[in-house]
């Protein structure tokens, strides 16, 4: 049997500089993201020998900064009798020095219908966080629950006071979807402990909640997921599944979530299936596909498809979850390019040339209540993207050249914008007022693209560019 080899690399022209992705090769789903022995690490749902979506694999990166990353052997290969045909997505947890992964194995029943598939779930295991042998007893939980369909999967693993526990995303029996939690003393017989919040109603909050992530911060309880079946309202839930959260209060005693409503996390095209860790100084980070399932992806002709964001510090204010880069990419900075504050009465070049540049730029809204502000990324003779803020009624409006269906996202009344970007070579990550509202994009071109500020009304602007290092990803 001939051995099979990675597809190979074509063109660079997308590739991006501070972004995981694969050597080559599709990924979709980050997952196991923890710190292990010195090291962050993230798994993600990866596929070696196209650059379109096949049998999961789990592809690897490594980093002691969070900033440069070293991609690292597969960690888990399909093709067991556990997991046939796919190494889903799920989590990782450190227990005694060991590494432990948890992961859905995926198997289709032969009849050529993709939708028709049923799945468990298996765990691996490591000593040094490289080399992973798969539990000679997998699976560890063989079915779902008796009240579920086939979808049951993504399991992210936690400990609180010598417990583990595992929480799944699934769909009832009912056809709405929901999160399962199990729990264990030894990660290796787990228990089910039942539903501990469902779906209020299919085209309100979903028929499958995918990558549920489970997590306390700032004393409140925070379900973390990405629903599949949302239906848009309005201005909002308008890609095509979600990712957002739920904020309550968890009783592990009889395994019950009250919770609030569903709020997105980001409102931008391309950002889907989260998951976090807790960094040793107890800072919550969250990372994400930079993607969004049936996107065009012009980097296919090229050899790889799709990329994971920029790591993010949570927090939680006012019963909303702010995202903000963590502290550590500012060593991304090689140099900076500019720092000034200009009075503008229309547009203002803020970068020039900015494929790997980090902008922030702080604009006083002192005009009338009919100001306007714009930032754009352009090149000579397009619009990128362009994020169009109102102060008559505090929202942004997102546009792409390359799409006909627009964003939206609003922040509290303010008298100063403060904006945050990580542009590179197909990727901008914008962060409004301290990551009270966040839009993640992909876009494509062959030109140099520039940075503009434009406003309706006179304003001092300051802004300040750095260039970033564009080769922090390494690739075996």
């Amino acid at each position: 049997m001939t051995k099979k080899e990675p597809i190979e690399l074509t063109n660079s022209r997308y590739r991006l500089g501070y972004h995981v992705a694969a050597p080559s090769g599709w990924i979709n789903d980050p997952n196991g993201f923890c710190y292990f022995d010195g090291y962050y690490h993230v798994f993600y749902q990866h596929y070696p020998y196209s650059a379109e979506w096949g049998p999961m694999h789990w592809g690897h990166a490594r980093s002691k900064d969070l900033v440069h990353w070293e991609s690292l052997p597969i960690a888990l290969t399909p093709g067991d009798k556990e997991d046939e045909d796919g190494c889903f997505s799920g989590s990782a947890i450190e227990k005694d020095g060991v590494l432990y992964l948890f992961y859905t194995g995926h198997h289709y029943y032969g009849d050529g219908d993709k939708d028709h598939f049923w799945q468990n779930q298996n765990m691996a295991y490591s000593t040094d966080g490289i080399h992973f042998t798969k539990y000679e007893n997998n699976p560890i939980i063989a079915k779902e629950p008796g009240d579920n369909t086939h979808h049951f999967r993504d399991p992210k693993v936690w400990e609180k006071d010598g417990v583990y526990y595992m929480i799944l995303g699934s769909q009832g029996e009912d056809g709405l979807g929901r999160a399962i939690v199990y729990s264990s003393k030894d990660l290796l017989d787990w228990e089910y402990e039942g539903p501990i919040s469902r779906a209020n109603g299919l085209k309100t909050e979903g028929f499958m909640w995918e990558c549920p992530d489970f997590f306390n911060l700032d004393g409140k309880d925070i379900l973390l997921l990405s629903p599949q079946g949302i239906d848009a309202q309005g201005k909002d839930y308008l890609n095509l599944f979600q990712t957002g959260y739920f904020i309550g209060d968890y009783d592990y005693k009889t395994a019950t979530f009250t919770r609030g409503e569903f709020h997105e996390l980001d409102k931008g095209h391309d950002f889907y299936a989260t998951q976090t860790t807790e960094a040793p100084d107890g800072r919550r980070i969250v990372i994400a596909w930079m993607d969004m399932w049936e996107s065009l992806l012009p980097e296919q002709e090229d050899g790889w498809a799709g990329a994971l964001t920029i790591p993010r510090e949570l927090r939680l204010k006012n019963d909303h979850l702010y995202m903000t880069p963590v502290k550590e990419l500012e060593d991304l900075r090689i140099k900076e390019v500019s720092n000034d504050s200009s009075v503008v009465a229309k547009e203002l070049l803020v970068a020039e040339d900015a494929s790997s540049s980090e902008v922030l730029i702080d604009i006083p809204l002192t005009g009338t209540n009919q100001e306007e502000v714009s930032f754009s990324l352009k090149t000579s003779n397009e619009e990128l993207v362009l994020l169009t803020y109102s102060k008559a009624t505090n929202e942004f409006i997102l546009k792409r050249s390359d799409k006909d269906d627009l964003r939206y996202g609003t922040i509290q009344p303010c008298d100063k914008l403060s904006l945050r970007v990580f542009i590179d070579t197909s990727s901008i990550e914008i962060f409004i007022n301290e990551g009270e509202l966040v839009f993640t994009e992909r876009f494509y071109t062959g030109e140099k693209t520039d940075v503009c500020v434009t406003v309706s009304e006179e304003e001092t602007i300051s802004y300040t560019v750095y260039q970033l290092d564009d080769n922090a990803v390494s690739y075996n």
